[in-house]
Order: structure tokens, then sequence, then C-alpha cells
């Protein structure tokens, strides 16, 4: 993954794409709040994620309809959905798939490829954590390059193409957590929490009744391939690339920059592809909110989902009970906005 600063929307071409995303990103809001009660924060970062084409981490007790989003934002765009129910005996195989005999008319056998979930448009990993690494790992390779290989052959998957995975973070007994190089694969990790009163009860008020909405396709699976593309070419200010990259540096302890909060509280900072998503986060945010151009504030916006799952905590962090949402608020006042806003 480049960051490209190169690229500028000049084209009447470029201006009335990013018009059309614009309206899109309003006309899907518009679609899932017939079934989704509430979350706008979350539902923005999955659209982000969506725009860009990147996979997001989903956590949350159980029944604040984790399932359900994703579920119905894949009815909402008409693309093609499985869920795979992670569990401890689920296998690779059940994941990507295998080969099977088959006999054909004239009575031959031969090996065919049986195509696994992964083989869709949107990926529901439900619970991933409650399967061991080597299962986990199977989404690796699809989440990184779209594609699988099985028994020495590759198969290409159909795009658009995402995965969203939901976790519970209060059940730990028989799960495992995710590793690093998984983790680090998400775009975002995004926090789903219970909705205020009003919202709860709305919630309790329509699923405890008929519920039948009809949904109408606001855009179209070309139209978040190219939707993926226009983001790339929105340009970035240098100061504002830098000031991404910056954040990054300064969460990894080792750094000279590192405030004492980092350097107390942090084993290991993020990674390389933090900035690259902070920076392609901050781009598709800018365009659906209307702007051609990127803020600091758009950077500062997606530092929290983008860091929550990859800075490490130490056990001082642990003992002092010091969560990675303080130690990212802790980053965001330690490296100064450069004055030159735009």
């Amino acid at each position: 993954m480049e960051l490209q600063t190169v690229d500028h929307l000049e084209s009447p071409d470029d201006i009335a794409l990013a018009d059309k995303m614009k309206v899109g990103r309003q006309q899907i809001i518009a679609e899932l709040q017939k079934r989704i009660i509430g979350q706008a924060d979350v539902i923005e970062l999955i659209l982000v994620s969506l725009f860009v084409g990147g996979n997001s981490l989903i956590v949350g007790v159980p029944g604040l309809a984790k399932t359900l989003l994703v579920a119905t934002l894949a009815q909402v765009l008409s693309l093609k959905f499985n869920r795979i129910q992670f569990t401890p005996d689920l296998m690779p195989s059940d994941i990507t798939g295998t080969d099977i005999i088959q006999e054909d008319a004239s009575g031959r056998r031969q090996m065919v490829f049986a195509p696994g979930p992964i083989f869709a448009n949107i990926v529901l990993a439900d619970e991933i954590n409650r399967t061991p690494p080597k299962t986990q790992s199977a989404l690796l390779e699809a989440m990184q390059e779209h594609r699988v290989t099985i028994q020495g052959r590759t198969y290409v998957l159909e795009e658009p193409f995402y995965v969203f995975a939901t976790q519970n973070p209060i059940e730990l007994e028989g799960t495992y957590p995710l590793p690093e190089a998984q983790l680090d694969r998400f775009m975002f990790h995004i926090i789903i929490d219970h909705p205020p009163e009003d919202e709860e009860f709305e919630v309790v008020r329509t699923t405890t009744a008929i519920q039948e909405p009809q949904f109408t396709r606001p855009v179209s699976g070309s139209d978040l391939i190219a939707f993926q593309r226009l983001v790339r070419r929105v340009p970035v200010a240098e100061p504002i690339m830098r000031y991404a990259l910056t954040l990054v540096r300064t969460s990894r302890p080792k750094s000279n920059k590192a405030p004492e909060s980092v350097k107390k509280w942090v084993a290991f900072g993020a990674s390389v592809r933090a900035a690259q998503y902070l920076v392609l986060g901050a781009k598709a945010r800018a365009l659906t909110s209307g702007r051609y151009h990127v803020s600091f504030e758009d950077i500062r916006a997606l530092a929290y989902p983008v860091f929550r799952h990859r800075i490490l905590t130490n056990f001082h962090a642990e003992s002092e009970r010091i969560s990675k949402t303080r130690v990212v608020e802790e980053l965001l006042a330690a490296v100064p906005v450069p004055r030159s806003r735009m």
C-alpha cells in the first residue's frame, strides 16, 4: 500500500464521482437506519473503511447488533455476503475451501475445487477470537492480497472484497487473542457500546414488532471500486502527511520524540500501516464531508480507531489500568498540530 500525493481532483469526472460518493454515503446511512437504531459513529467508521477498501474489527458486548449491522450493510448494497461463525474446531479449509473428488457425466473422477465462504464480497468473521491462530491466519492472505492459495493454486477473490470481524471483549474463556500480524491488517478497531436510553428504548420497540424494511440500493459494487480509486487521488499536503507519520513514530517507545507516557506504558508502537490507514481514511473522510483535500482534523479524528489495536501496552500500563484510549489521548496531546492549518 503506497501513500500517493501526486494526483489531484481536478477533472470534472473526479468532481462528479466525489459528489456521487458524498450522496451515496448519505443514502447508505438512510437505508441502514431503516433497521439500525443509532450507532452513528460506528456506521461512520464502517463507511470510511468501505470507501477505502479496508477491513475492520468491531468489538462490543453481545446484543449490540454487530452482526446485524454488517449483514444489513451487505443487503443494502446488494453484495454477496457470507457469515463465518468462528469456533475452536474451525479449520482453515472451512474458510478458504478445499479440493474434493467429483465424478463427471462419463464416470471419471477428478479433483474439483469447492470454494469456501471467503468467496464473497463482504465476509463477516463472527467472534474471530474463538478460533486458534492457525485458522485465524487463513484470513491473512485474503485480507491483504484479496486472493487465497489452496494446494499450490491461487484463486482471486471478487471485488469489492471486505472482511469485518467481530469480537466479544468480556468473554475470555475459550478465546485466542489475535496475533499482532493479524490485528495490523485491520484498518480500524471499532468499539460499539450500549446506546443512550432513548435509542435503546427505540431498539426494544422496533425489534419486538414486525419489521420488514424494503431497501433501495444506493450504490453498486462497481461504484465502491471507483470510490476506492478516487480516494487515492485526493491530494494531501506534505505537512499533514508528516503529521500523520509523526504520530505513528512518536507512538514507539524507542523514538527520541516519544513522550514519557509512551515510554512508560507502551511496549511496541504502531506500524507503518497505521500511517497508511490514517492518510487513506482521512482522504475518504474529507471526500464524504464535501472537501477535496485532507485536514489535520481528519487525521486526529481517526487516530483512536487506527491506533487502538496497533499499540501494545506493557505491564506498567496494565498495573495502573491505563487503557489504550488513554495512551492515544496522551499521544495526540504530545504531538502538536502545525500552525499552518488547512
